[in-house]
């Protein structure tokens, strides 16, 4: 077996040709559309999928070593879930690093100094165009000022500090599902052992899913 050059092992930009497309329902946040997709055989396929804006996610460590963590309740799986602080990009274009920096406020009244790119993902290709950035967020601190205002789920919130090690085994062993915990910690753990934090892309890093403006 040949083997391949390192740089091989990269997400590849494409687009199948689409013969007609509908939009069957529109919501407040998000869409559906569905699309007749042209496939290599030369047949077409119906393929239907949310449309999403985008979202932002932040694993807060502190100086302990701990990462700032909210149970909230998430009604499509009937469960109430430990996730990171996240949010939408609520405008088309937003600079996603400004909006991680607000959710981490009004999520977890907190603020930190070192923010850099833990993860980009597609947390469901199949059925959805939604694109996540994941920071990671250092030097943390209680934030200035009141608490922001909670409505709805969030009220019911609440919000703990866990040490990393006791994340990761909660994912391995079944007991956390949040895709955005999930990926945070685990690639926090195993940034920690290839390349060290230092390592990881600049806060501003350029991310081709939701082009920003600086």
């Amino acid at each position: 077996m040949t083997e391949q050059p390192r740089d091989f092992l990269a997400d590849t930009p494409e687009r199948w040709p689409v013969t007609a497309t509908a939009t069957p329902f529109t919501g407040k946040k998000t869409s559906v559309r569905a699309d007749d997709v042209t496939m290599p055989d030369g047949g077409t396929a119906r393929r239907d999928f949310q449309v999403h804006p985008g979202s932002v996610a932040v694993l807060a460590l502190d100086d302990r070593d701990r990462v700032v963590v909210i149970e909230q309740y998430r009604h499509p799986v009937g469960h109430k879930l430990w996730e990171i602080p996240a949010g939408l990009l609520d405008v088309p274009g937003e600079n996603p690093l400004h909006a991680a920096q607000r959710e981490l406020y009004e999520e977890a009244h907190v603020k930190a100094e070192d923010w850099r790119v833990l993860a980009d993902v597609y947390p469901s290709p199949g059925g959805s165009d939604e694109a996540v950035r994941i920071f990671l967020a250092r030097e943390v601190s209680e934030a200035e000022g009141e608490r922001f205002a909670v409505f709805a789920e969030e009220a019911d919130m609440r919000q703990e500090r866990v040490p990393l090690p006791e994340l990761v085994r909660g994912v391995l062993a079944g007991r956390l599902h949040n895709t955005c915990l999930s990926v945070a910690v685990l690639a926090l753990h195993a940034a920690r052992g290839l390349d060290g934090l230092d390592a990881l892309r600049p806060a501003d890093a350029p991310w081709p899913a939701r082009p920003f403006a600086p």
